[in-house]
């Protein structure tokens, strides 16, 4: 009897059920894919935050007002949706990994040039740049990660690559502190652009030592169909392609309206000193991270669509609430910060599986960089709108417009599949 269990056990071995079996899963060439995809997306929010973080200090210097301000972020985002689509092409067509290298350069190289702007204009321009790169990283980054990653650890997974987002952000919070703190602010802003010089490092990296997925890589070589805007419109994709474009819209547009202005309200409207923003910002920023591992584990347990569901209506409370504290409760604002940060960062821990499982292999890329990036576009039109009704409505009254494009994603799940345990074909 004992024998017939001892080969039971013999067969049947023991299921990984750990903290990090998602990440032990992976095997090694997966592992190395993930800490290239993590160090792109956390060095990809850094150079984003670059922006927000110095946007008082920019407005000053150019004597700017709230529109011409909030027009920066704008045009980023915008052309990030060219740059995403065009990763995503790339992506299917020469490959994950080289695709990611191209885009890790090139918002490396724009935000440094940011840094030497004489005036507005160029500053636009160069912005609109970096945001070519920007807007392909991502979705690049995320599909390498997915197509390595079992059904059954996917969202966990990529909930793990998206709280990189929260620990480049958290280093742009530490910089912009002791930058701010010892240089004069005409100089500083500047001195920000330049550290985005540090993705370069990363770039060796991955050229080094990370691979495609082979499983995923031989599909693409297999099949005649290549990334093509055409594919993804074609009547199979159609509906896919359009709601979760919406549904990006949504999320991203209520996301960037916080990201980008609840720095400067926090300084203008509830008059904290750089330190006390910081502050304030790192309660913000570790609910993010914390947020973007639990979405991630509830993605796979309650399933994608239940879980951004779930967190834009959070979410949407949370932006009402963190907007409405009356003056002086700057201790409320600070309790606020934590689960603010959780919710609005929860919601996108199930973007990259979700968006990897309602596309095929060949055109993977395009469709995830097309929908992910259009909506961040789209979206991208509410911290404009924030900028110029600030000046009526005041910063905090304007920014409960990001409560509304919560509630646009939920409106846009009502068009998509629930994909928990699709396999990648």
């Amino acid at each position: 009897m004992s024998t017939t269990r001892a080969q039971r056990n013999t067969a049947e071995p023991h299921e990984d059920t750990g903290a990090f079996a998602w990440l032990r899963a992976l095997g090694p060439r997966g592992r190395r894919a993930f800490g290239g995809a993590f160090g792109g997306f956390a060095l990809d929010s850094y150079d984003y935050f670059t922006l927000p973080l110095g946007m008082v200090a920019i407005s000053a210097y150019f004597s700017l007002d709230n529109g011409q301000t909030g027009l920066l972020t704008t045009v980023t985002l915008v052309v990030s949706a060219v740059g995403g689509a065009l990763a995503g092409i790339l992506a299917d067509r020469i490959g994950r990994v080289k695709a990611l290298m191209i885009t890790v350069i090139t918002y490396a190289v724009f935000t440094v040039a940011c840094g030497f702007a004489p005036n507005y204009e160029t500053l636009l321009v160069f912005r609109a740049l970096q945001g070519l790169g920007f807007g392909g990283e991502w979705a690049v980054g995320a599909i390498l990660v997915a197509e390595y990653a079992s059904a059954k650890h996917r969202g966990r997974t990529l909930g793990a690559v998206q709280s990189a987002w929260a620990a480049g952000w958290g280093l742009a919070v530490v910089v912009y502190t002791l930058v701010f703190q010892f240089l004069d602010d005409d100089i500083a802003w500047r001195v920000m652009f330049w550290t985005g010089a540090l993705p370069a490092l990363l770039v060796v990296y991955v050229r080094r030592n990370v691979s495609d997925a082979p499983a995923a890589a031989a599909q693409r070589a297999a099949s005649a169909e290549r990334g093509s805007f055409t594919a993804i419109f074609k009547k199979d994709l159609l509906r896919t392609t359009l709601f979760a474009t919406l549904l990006s819209t949504g999320v991203q547009g209520g996301y960037y309206t916080l990201a980008t202005w609840v720095p400067t309200y926090l300084k203008t409207e509830r008059g904290l000193t750089v330190v006390g923003t910081g502050g304030y910002l790192a309660f913000l920023i570790s609910g993010a991270f914390i947020g973007y591992l639990t979405g991630g584990y509830l993605t796979d347990r309650l399933g994608r669509k239940k879980n951004i569901t779930l967190f834009a209506v959070l979410s949407a409370f949370g932006v009402l609430a963190y907007t409405n504290i009356p003056t002086g409760a700057n201790g409320l604002l600070l309790v606020l910060g934590f689960p603010l940060g959780f919710c609005m960062s929860a919601i996108f821990s199930g973007f990259g599986s979700f968006l990897s499982e309602l596309y095929p292999t060949a055109v993977r890329g395009t469709g995830q960089g097309f929908t992910y990036n259009c909506g961040r576009a789209a979206g991208a039109f509410l911290p404009t709108l924030v900028g110029f009704l600030s000046d009526s409505w005041g910063v905090g009254g304007a920014l409960v417009l990001g409560a509304f494009g919560y509630g646009l994603a939920v409106v846009a799940l009502l068009g998509l599949p629930e994909t928990r345990g699709r396999e990648l074909l």
